[in-house]
């Protein structure tokens, strides 16, 4: 399966995230509707859906807020810049970040047509923020959708040990015995 969309990429890649923490084969058409040069579809061409069994989410993909505090994991958030340092918080109840994550925008996978930036690139961009192979990171953002365009990206740049904090700043900034960061990146 592939899953695009009109916008960034990250409603296809919540999707895409989804459908392969629960063992499909899917991927996202980088750059989404923009990209197709092909003819468009404009009625419901869906095969039947058939029975799904209903599966619990694998405990490998997915981190706790208490697995976030611990500290062992390179954590990081996926929102934009000014929602990361708490000069802006249009959703949640508090504003900042969790303390020790870095903000990796989930906008800087992407070139200057939507596309995502190739493996390498992605690479680089990850292992400059702390990622590394014997290390795991988790990764988070406002409500858990954008933060899979980021694992999308750590993938591509062939990182396997990252999980999503699907709770994401919704949670986390909901719970007042957790402690809030505001500023920039350490």
């Amino acid at each position: 399966m592939v899953a695009y969309d009109d916008t960034n990429g990250a409603p296809a890649g919540r999707l895409v995230w989804m459908l392969r923490a629960l063992g499909h084969d899917a991927a996202v058409l980088s750059g989404g509707l923009a990209a197709w040069d092909g003819a468009l579809a404009t009625q419901d061409e869906s095969p039947d859906a058939g029975d799904v069994p209903v599966r619990d989410w694998p405990a490998h993909r997915i981190a706790t807020a208490d697995e976030v505090a611990a500290g062992e994991a390179l954590v990081i958030d996926a929102r934009a810049a000014e929602r990361y340092r708490g000069e802006v918080e249009p959703i949640d109840p508090r504003a900042g970040h969790v303390p020790g994550a870095v903000n990796l925008p989930f906008s800087g996978n992407l070139d200057e047509h939507g596309r995502f930036l190739p493996p390498e690139e992605l690479r680089r961009r990850f292992e400059a923020a702390g990622a590394r192979e014997d290390r795991e990171t988790i990764v988070y953002c406002g409500s858990g959708v954008t933060a899979t365009h980021d694992l999308l990206a750590l993938e591509s740049a062939g990182f396997t040990r990252v999980r999503l904090f699907p709770g994401s700043w919704s949670q986390w900034s909901a719970d007042p015995a957790r402690p809030v960061a505001v500023g920039p990146n350490p």
